[in-house]
């Protein structure tokens, strides 16, 4: 098992965002998790990686607390927000950063950012905050495959691409291992409906739906 949430539950100024949740991840589950605005869809992932202390229930990622044992947690997820972070660097820090930090190969990443279009020997002399949203958000998926995750979650990894952008994102997750694990917060189910197998619907904090497909 990947990932084990039993009874989880947080408070943000006395409002329940989790209400005793409880999920499980497999090897191979590909999931989408929806629901409307502030269901606590993104408050759970982010527990999973560690940026939460949980007001009570249980967390365990590959066997790890996400809190206490953060740092391998994260060796093996890879994390692609909805909103990319400010970072103040130049894209070939960051790819030098992310190449001594997290053991992925710099050609791996140029080669995964190729496959989405993004020239990065072009612009590797720009800042990161300073890019396009949707170049932004190449780079990130790239980095994220790049890392071969036994889990990726994706939190609307597909709002800054454009249609063509799209279409190669989720070529590349279709030439994914079966072995790895995807987690997609997402409200455009359409457009996933063939790479998932699993339904996972939140609201008010809670799990309503979760049932295979």
């Amino acid at each position: 098992m990947l990932v084990s949430a039993k009874n989880v539950s947080k408070k943000f100024l006395g409002v329940n965002v989790l209400d005793d949740v409880s999920l499980d991840i497999n090897q191979g589950d590909r999931i989408a998790m929806m629901g409307p605005n502030g269901a606590g869809k993104t408050t759970l992932i982010r527990a999973f990686l560690g940026f939460y202390h949980i007001d009570a229930g249980k967390i365990e990622v590959n066997g790890f607390d996400p809190i206490k044992e953060r740092v391998k947690v994260l060796q093996n997820i890879s994390f692609i927000p909805q909103l990319p972070p400010p970072i103040k660097i130049s894209l070939d820090e960051m790819i030098s950063f992310i190449t001594k930090s997290s053991n992925i190969s710099r050609e791996m990443i140029f080669e995964e950012s190729e496959k989405m279009e993004l020239n990065l020997k072009k612009n590797l002399h720009k800042q990161f905050f300073k890019l396009s949203g949707g170049m932004k958000q190449k780079l990130l998926i790239a980095i994220a495959l790049s890392k071969k995750s036994s889990l990726l979650v994706f939190d609307e990894p597909t709002a800054n691409l454009d249609p063509k952008a799209r279409e190669h994102f989720y070529k590349l997750l279709q030439d994914l291992d079966v072995k790895c694990s995807t987690l997609f917060i997402t409200h455009r189910l359409d457009e996933i409906k063939d790479l998932v197998n699993r339904q996972v619907y939140m609201d008010l904090g809670k799990i309503v739906e979760d049932e295979k497909v």
